[in-house]
C-alpha cells in the first residue's frame, strides 16, 4: 500500500494525501497508455480511431501534449480564478489542429512527450495544497459552473489517459 501522507501541504506544513493520490492516479494512467502504446504494430499505430479520425498515434500524442493546458487550467481554479472562453468548439478546434500538424509523429518521440509531461503533470498536482483542490471557481467549459480545481483535474488531466486508452483498445478489437 502506497504511503498517501508523505507530502506536506506547504501553507500549513501538515502532510496532505489528496494531491498525491490524484498525481498517483494521473501516473499510473499515463503508465499503461505509454506500455500499450509501446507494444502497438506500426500499423496500429497508424491506425484511425472510429468516429473520430485521428490515428492512435495522434491521439497518444494528443494526450501528452495537452497535460499543460489542462494542469494550467486546474491551477486557476485553484487560485480562485475563473475559466472563461473555453468551450467544446475550441476543444475541437484544437484538437484538430493538433491532428493536422501532428500526423507524422512518431512512436518514440509521443512516448517521450507521454512520459515527460505526465511527470510534469504529476509534479504540478502534488504542489497543490488540500485548499486548493478545494476551490472553486466558474469554468466556461461546464457553462460557468463553479467547479473545484479537483474536480477539473479529475476530468481532464487525471482522466485523460484512462479514457483514450479505454477507446483505443475498443478500436483495436
Amino acid at each position: 500500500m502506497t504511503n498517501t501522507s508523505t507530502f506536506v501541504d506547504s501553507t500549513t506544513g501538515t502532510p496532505t494525501g489528496q494531491a498525491n493520490a490524484l498525481a498517483e492516479r494521473l501516473e499510473q494512467g499515463a503508465r499503461a497508455l505509454i506500455a500499450f502504446a509501446s507494444g502497438l504494430t506500426a500499423d496500429e499505430w497508424k491506425a484511425q480511431m472510429p468516429h473520430d479520425g485521428r490515428t492512435i498515434g495522434v491521439i497518444v500524442h494528443h494526450v501528452a501534449s495537452v497535460y499543460p493546458i489542462e494542469i494550467q487550467l486546474a491551477q486557476a481554479v485553484a487560485q480562485g480564478q475563473a475559466v472563461t472562453g473555453v468551450l467544446p468548439k475550441d476543444i475541437d478546434d484544437m484538437n484538430a489542429k493538433h491532428a493536422a500538424e501532428n500526423a507524422g509523429i512518431t512512436k518514440e518521440a509521443a512516448i517521450e512527450l507521454l512520459q515527460r509531461n505526465s511527470a510534469a503533470a504529476a509534479a504540478a498536482i502534488r504542489a497543490l495544497t488540500d485548499e486548493q483542490l478545494a476551490t472553486a471557481a466558474p469554468v466556461s467549459l461546464y457553462g460557468d459552473a463553479p467547479l473545484t480545481s479537483q474536480f477539473v483535474l479529475e476530468d481532464h488531466a487525471v482522466r485523460h489517459s484512462y479514457h483514450h486508452l479505454s477507446r483505443i483498445r475498443k478500436a483495436l478489437r
